[in-house]
C-alpha cells in the first residue's frame, strides 16, 4: 500500500472492469441516490464506465507531481511512506466505489447509500491514523495561514486533527444502516467538525505562540 505506484495499478484495474462491465450494463446506469435511498440521477453506461477511472488517472497523476513542485518539497522525503498510503488509500476508495456503482447497475444487490459511509468512514480513520505523522508542506493535510507560518502549530494541528478523522471515521461508519436521513445529518456534522475545529486551534494556537 506504500508503493508509489499501487495508484496508477488501482486505476488501470478500475479500467479493466469498467470494459469488462460496459457490454453487460443496461443503456442507462443509476449514479446518484436520494436521502431514501432511491435513485434519482443517472448516466449513460459510457459515461458511467469512464467518468471515475479518468478522475483516478488524473489524480494518480497530479499527485506524483506534487511533491516536485512543493515549495517545500525536501520535507516530503522525511514522510513519503505515509504520503503514497495515503495516496493509494484515496484511489482505492474511489476504485471500489466505481465498482460498486457498475455492479449496482449491472444488477447485484449493492446498497449504494450503505457503501460510501463505509467507505469514507473507513478512509477517514485511515487518514486520521497517518495525519500526524505529516511534515509541512504546500498540499496535503491542515493547510491554513497558521499552521503554514509555523511548524510547531502545524504537529500540534495535525495531532488533533488525526484524532478527529479517526472519530469522525467511525461515526460514519456507525451510522451506515441507520435511516438514510439520520446517516446523512451525522455525516455532514461529522464534515463540518473535522473541517472547522482544526482550523480554528491553528488560529488559537498561532496567536498564542505570537504573544508568547
Amino acid at each position: 500500500m506504500r508503493s508509489r505506484w499501487l495508484g496508477l495499478v488501482i486505476a488501470a484495474a478500475a479500467t479493466a472492469f469498467s470494459i469488462w462491465a460496459y457490454p453487460r450494463l443496461p443503456a442507462i446506469v443509476p449514479t446518484h441516490w436520494n436521502l431514501r435511498g432511491e435513485p434519482d440521477g443517472f448516466s449513460s453506461r459510457l459515461l458511467a464506465v469512464s467518468l471515475l477511472p479518468l478522475v483516478m488517472v488524473a489524480l494518480a497523476g497530479m499527485l506524483q507531481i506534487l511533491p516536485k513542485i512543493d515549495p517545500k518539497g525536501e520535507n516530503y522525503a522525511k514522510f513519503a511512506s505515509v504520503y503514497w498510503l495515503l495516496v493509494n488509500g484515496i484511489l482505492l476508495f474511489l476504485g471500489l466505489l466505481h465498482v460498486s456503482m457498475l455492479a449496482n447497475g449491472l444488477g447485484f444487490p449493492v446498497s449504494i447509500p450503505r457503501v460510501v459511509p463505509i467507505g469514507v468512514g473507513l478512509l477517514f480513520v485511515l487518514i486520521g491514523s497517518y495525519l500526524g505523522q505529516i511534515e509541512p508542506n504546500w498540499f496535503v493535510g491542515i493547510r491554513t495561514p497558521w499552521t503554514l507560518s509555523s511548524d510547531a502549530v502545524w504537529r500540534r494541528t495535525h495531532r488533533t486533527g488525526g484524532r478527529l478523522f479517526v472519530l469522525g471515521g467511525v461515526l460514519m461508519m456507525a451510522t451506515a444502516f441507520l435511516r438514510q436521513v439520520t446517516m446523512v445529518v451525522v455525516f455532514v456534522l461529522t464534515m463540518a467538525l473535522v473541517a472547522v475545529i482544526p482550523v480554528v486551534q491553528s488560529y488559537v494556537l498561532w496567536k498564542r505562540e505570537r504573544s508568547s
